[in-house]
This record gives C-alpha cells, structure tokens and sequence, in this order.
C-alpha cells in the first residue's frame, strides 16, 4: 500500500479539531467558531464519541497526537483537560496555543495530561503587523508565554511565524528573526502569508500582497541562510529545528502517512480513502449524539493520485525520496532539465531537490510531475 501503514498495524497519527477561538483573525480560512463557550462540553463529548467510532483503526500505539484548531487553548479548562486526559498516550503530543492564552494554570494542565509539545502562533513581533493580521496578543506575550513554558517543563516548543505580511519590511522581518532567536524556540515554522480566496484579509489587502510576491522570494531566503545560519535544520520547505526536534506529526503527512482526524472540518486519509468531516457544529454534535458517524464527503483515491501525492509533499523534505515510491509520477525529461539546471539531483534510486531547486519550491516540483 502506497505511503500508508503495514497491514493490521493501525495508523499512528491523529489530528484533533478544536475549532473555537476568542477572534477569527482576517486571514484565516480553517474551519472555526468565535466564542461558543457554552458548547465546548458538548463538542467534547462529541469528539471522544467520534473517537472511540474510529478507535479501531489506530493502531494500539500511536506516534503522534496534534490539536489544531481554531486555538485549542482557548477552549474551556475543564473540557480541553477532559478531552485530553481521554486521548491515548503518544510519542509526540502537540497542542498549538496562542500566546495571550498561555498561563502558569494552563502550562500545568497541558504538563500533567501528557502534552510534550506546544505550537506558539507568534506570527510577528511588531505591534503594527500583529495589528494587520488583526492578532490580539503582543510581542511581550509571546515572550511571556515562552517562559511560562519553560517553567512548566517544556523543552520542545514550536514558534510559528509569517513573512509577507502587507507593511513588513526586510529589516522588520530581520528583527522577527533576531527575535524569535532570542527564545531559542526548538523548533520556527516560517510561512509566507497567502491572500486566501474570500477572506476579509485578501479583500483588504490581497492587492497590496500582489504588488510585493516578487519580494517574497528574497524574504524566503533571508529566512533559511539566518536560521541555518545560527544552527537550526532546514528540514522541510517552511520548519527549522534543532538537533531531532523535527515536527513528527507534520513528518507523517509528508511523508505520505496515514492519518486519523476528527473533529468539524477534519481530513483523514486512510489507505486509498479520503474524508472530510463536514465543517457544522450542530450537524456534527447531533449525529455523534445518536452514536452515528458525523456527516462527511468520502473520496476514493487512485494509486497515481497517491503517487503524485508522495512526490509534491516529499520533495518539500530535505531527505531523499525513492524513486520507486512515485513511479511515473515523475516525468523523465523535466528531470533531465531539472538536474542540468541544478534544481535536483539523484542519489542512487532517490531524488532530491538542491538548495536551490529548493528555494523555487513548488514551481520545480510542478515541472517534474507527469
């Protein structure tokens, strides 16, 4: 089976979607709720009922556990707690947090439920960027969070930043990097910022976002050479990390592992099975009530898309991908054009792509899909 699991074994990464949030940020397009303080019980419940539906396909130990969201430490302590104390123990449990919502309180109840990593949205450290992207927390939340972490016990903690945010210049990205560096976080995502269709943000600001993408790609740049530069691994196309604090969870979808999600507006891929739970609250809580399986579409997968698949997400990895794993996904000429061009190389029956071929990213990789 294709990218997936050994037969009987079960899968070993589950995503869980906890959706509501203080404030649905402009250019946000994840599937989230503002408040609801009074459904985060229900939706609990719901979530455990969905899992113990699906207990049955993980397998008996599991990798990894992520909470997404929305921002999942914003969901009530009584129920995020209930929630995580329920879910199975895991080599690597994530949960991702806002800054303004990281107390010493919450720091413990991640800590004693078997949290090991915590995901910090950061974004920016300037004021007035972080007032763009219509963030509520500020640079001296994101250090006190940090610390509070820290005091906690935490020794694999992620920042999630941006470049490209409109107004951000390259100095303001350097002192975001100079920044974030001062934390000696264990692991920085750097995403550049994308004008999502619908969102108030691209209809604010996605000509201003335009005017500047012949920009992004020297942002990109001064982003690996300063954060190789001070000792971090440029490991996938937007993570960094210290020594072998790569994000596990995230390793798995590129890798072309199967997964488990649930929650609203999850995605599972399972063998050559593709669902996504429908994004409706109510839908989802009343179904799982009945003790019935939450509305959802359902695609069937082909071994070429999976393929394909394996190709686009595996060259966003700084490792080898064998050859044998996507087949005639790879179109032979482009890749002659490709390694003569110096934008990938093989080694023996895997390919790679060079730092350069890296920088161009997904342009290289479209080329070299059949």
């Amino acid at each position: 089976m294709s990218g997936s699991r050994a037969p009987g074994r079960g899968v070993r990464h589950l995503y869980v979607h906890l959706p509501f949030c203080a404030h649905r940020c402009g250019y946000c397009d994840f599937v989230t709720l503002v408040g609801r303080g009074g459904e985060h019980d229900a939706y609990v419940d719901a979530l455990l009922a969905e899992l113990a539906l699906e207990r049955r396909r993980l397998a008996p130990r599991v990798e990894t556990v992520f909470l997404g969201g929305g921002t999942p430490t914003f969901t009530q302590p009584e129920a995020l707690e209930r929630l995580l104390a329920a879910l199975p123990d895991a080599d690597e449990v994530t949960v991702e947090a806002n800054p303004e919502t990281v107390t010493p309180a919450l720091a413990r109840l991640l800590s004693r439920n078997r949290v090991n990593r915590v995901s910090l949205g950061a974004q920016t450290f300037h004021t007035s960027l972080l007032s763009v992207l219509e963030r509520r927390c500020g640079p001296d939340d994101v250090r006190r969070a940090m610390h509070t972490l820290r005091d906690a016990g935490f020794d694999n903690i992620s920042l999630d930043l941006l470049y490209g945010i409109p107004g951000q210049t390259a100095a303001d990205l350097d002192a975001d990097i100079e920044s974030a560096l001062s934390l000696a976080p264990e692991h920085v995502s750097y995403y550049e910022l994308e004008a999502k269709p619908g969102t108030r943000f691209t209809h604010a600001h996605g000509e201003e976002l335009a005017r500047q993408a012949e920009a992004m790609e020297g942002y990109f740049e001064r982003v690996v050479e300063a954060l190789v530069g001070a000792g971090y691994r440029w490991y996938e196309t937007a993570n960094f990390c210290r020594a072998a604090r790569e994000a596990r969870h995230n390793l798995g979808y590129w890798l072309g592992r199967d997964y488990l999600g649930v929650g609203i507006g999850a995605v599972s891929t399972l063998g050559l099975e593709r669902r996504r739970n429908a994004p409706k609250l109510a839908g989802y809580v009343s179904a799982l009530a009945r003790g019935q399986a939450p509305p959802r579409e359902v695609e069937t997968l082909d071994e070429e898309t999976k393929r394909r698949e394996r190709l686009m997400l595996g060259l966003r990895l700084d490792r080898p991908l064998p050859l044998a794993s996507v087949g005639a996904a790879v179109e032979p000429t482009a890749l002659a054009r490709a390694e003569r061009l110096g934008l990938a190389e093989r080694r023996g029956a895997s390919l790679v792509l060079t730092p350069r071929g890296r920088f161009l990213g997904g342009a290289v990789t479209a080329e070299l899909m059949a």
